[in-house]
């Protein structure tokens, strides 16, 4: 699974890095990647997250707010 992570996180996720976000999504079993593409299979968007949400409407992609996706990887947190 291909997930970008975009714009400010907030909740569980509020105090992590991008590089912990990385390292998180692959702990989790997916693969990091810095821009949306019809490969992408989500996007974690916070607050302010632009022109790559808007990317992903366009292209039918997954769309998870900070909290949905900590949700989903909790037991990698």
């Amino acid at each position: 699974m291909s997930v970008v992570v975009t714009g400010s996180m907030t909740g569980p996720l509020e105090s992590l890095t991008r590089t912990e976000m990385n390292e998180l999504i692959e702990r989790a079993g997916g693969r990091a990647s810095s821009s949306v593409s019809a490969k992408t299979s989500l996007l974690v968007a916070g607050e302010k997250a632009g022109s790559k949400r808007t990317k992903a409407e366009s292209l039918g992609v997954r769309i998870a707010t900070p909290e949905e996706f900590a949700a989903l990887v909790a037991p990698h947190l």
